[in-house]
């Protein structure tokens, strides 16, 4: 091995066998991660990105997965040799890991001290006083605020962006050579993934660590990687460096992955008259307290909204994490008890019983973030797609069908496909899916509760210009509500900036992205739109 590099991968392959099936996911990768670098690893979903770099500390789910050939040297030892007991002492002490969803990471029955205290005891023996001082110092490490106050905190009473951090802080626990960051960012809004990319790099400064980021996000990766590695189809199609590589991009599926970022304007459709008009609406959840449960105070999750939405046009609703975006969504949809006047073409919701708004409800349809989690895997897509068709009463079976069948081709789908389930489709399709289930019924209005966010970039470009396309058509009305604001200027005639329960700002999309006047509204443009950070 080379004295700079700390892994050397050399052919490896990977397999996956079902039954008598064998899939070669992986093929031929040769890659080094050098000493205190940052090396991205990056591809569309289905790449072969994570499943190389879970082959580094062997998290594959064997005997599933195997490796047919290849080799990966750490430290002059095959990682794909080592026993189980010699592994076991490098996972989480010399290379460790942070995975993309912290909160299926982290056991939800135990507190963040518990969690980061196991990793310190097995590995450096600490417990009791020791463990608790090592503890507070790496939590003050990553960023968390009081971190005394939150030894004692299960994972659902954080932020996403504390999740993240409680997870950095595990990782970083025994000062690893190698951090491995399985798309640490996604799920987190731009603002807090600045902080967590600044707080990557840092560390790395302090730590002398080299770091693998694995990320379908090219704006991640300029921001922080020194090297970068493109995936396609199990293979490493371009190598180089991160500023070559983005200067001068050689390889056609490295040039389709950097011109995939959501660009084009709204559509031009004329508004029409006021679909959906709100006035002062609320929604605040009592705070309990007290062996009688009074209600002593109260979270104002909406507080005082007010906005007009002119049919066939879109308002995109932009804030961080529990700003009260998706709260205000579903309040307007009947889905949540508000206070305040919700106009729907005309006809006010409040007041109206669950059963009075059910007839409205063909007319606004929602679509989620996840659309696995929202579709049923019992269901096939053409229950699915038909479901509202049969609770609405509309039409007879046969056109049904035929509905069901034209709302898959009016979302690129083949029609075919329709007897088959939402496992067996990528991430992209299963949105597609979600959105043919809320087009079926010829809504008003669409609420788009963050649809993009997880998917790729190519595949949310995709879906951006169907949602444009079908508006278009349709003259369909969105209520889009994300956190990726390239998204959001995409599609949105009119936007509105939500902090903490209130309007900071709205007016014309166009406007408000030129010239933003509220400083928070600033504060998500520039970590939005950051230009590249220079990396040593």
């Amino acid at each position: 091995m080379s004295q700079d590099n700390l892994i050397e991968i050399r052919d490896l392959a990977v397999e996956f066998t079902t039954g008598d099936n064998r899939q070669r996911v992986v093929e031929g990768v040769n890659l080094d991660i050098r000493r205190g670098e940052t090396l991205a690893l990056v591809g569309e979903s289905g790449s072969g990105k994570s499943v190389t770099a879970h082959s580094i500390l062997r998290l594959l789910p064997y005997p599933i997965a195997s490796h047919p050939k290849g080799s990966i040297r750490y430290a002059g030892e095959d990682l794909l040799s080592l026993s189980e007991k010699r592994l076991r002492g490098l996972r989480g002490n010399r290379i460790a890991m942070i995975f993309q969803e912290p909160m299926t990471s982290l056991n939800p029955l135990h507190s963040v001290e518990k969690q980061i205290n196991e990793v310190l005891a097995l590995h450096k023996g600490l417990t009791g006083q020791a463990a608790r001082k090592r503890t507070l110092e790496l939590l003050e490490l990553v960023g968390i605020s009081e971190p005394h106050k939150r030894l004692k905190a299960l994972p659902h009473e954080l932020s996403g962006g504390q999740r993240q951090r409680v997870m950095i802080a595990m990782a970083l626990a025994n000062e690893p050579e190698l951090l491995i960051a399985d798309e640490p960012t996604t799920a987190l809004d731009v603002t807090v993934q600045l902080k967590i990319l600044e707080l990557l790099k840092q560390l790395q400064a302090r730590l002398g660590m080299a770091l693998l980021l694995i990320s379908h996000d090219l704006n991640v990766v300029r921001q922080i990687a020194h090297r970068v590695c493109v995936m396609q189809r199990g293979s490493i199609v371009e190598q180089a460096s991160c500023e070559q590589l983005f200067r001068s991009p050689r390889h056609p599926y490295t040039q389709m992955l950097i011109n995939a970022e959501p660009s084009g304007r709204p559509v031009a459709n004329v508004p029409g008259k006021p679909l959906l008009e709100v006035e002062n609406l609320r929604v605040w959840f009592p705070i309990k307290k007290g062996l009688f449960k009074r209600t002593v105070d109260h979270v104002r999750a909406v507080d005082g909204v007010d906005f007009s939405l002119p049919q066939g046009q879109t308002l995109g609703i932009v804030g961080e994490s529990g700003s009260g975006k998706s709260t205000l969504g579903l309040a307007i949809l009947r889905l949540l008890s508000s206070e305040g006047a919700i106009r729907f073409q005309g006809q006010p919701l409040n007041g109206l019983t669950q059963q009075q708004v059910r007839p409205l409800r063909r007319q606004m349809q929602v679509v989620f973030q996840d659309p696995f989690g929202s579709l049923s895997p019992r269901m096939s897509v053409a229950e699915i797609v038909g479901e509202g068709l049969r609770i609405h009463n509309i039409g007879s079976a046969q056109e049904q069908q035929v509905a069901i069948v034209e709302a898959l081709k009016e979302v690129g789908l083949d029609p075919e496909t329709r007897h088959r389930y939402p496992h067996e489709f990528s991430g992209g399709q299963r949105q597609r899916i979600a959105i043919a289930r809320a087009l079926v019924l010829k809504p008003a209005l669409i609420l788009l509760d963050e649809p993009t966010s997880a998917l790729d970039r190519t595949v949310q470009r995709q879906v951006v210009e169907l949602l444009r396309s079908l508006q278009a058509k349709y003259n369909l009305t969105y209520l889009f509500i994300s956190h990726d604001l390239a998204v959001v200027k995409a599609l949105s005639h009119q936007l509105m900036v939500v902090k903490q329960g209130k309007v900071v700002e709205q007016g014309a999309a166009e406007a408000v992205f030129a010239a933003p006047q509220h400083p928070y509204t600033q504060q998500l443009l520039e970590a939005a739109f950051m230009a590249p950070v220079a990396v040593d």
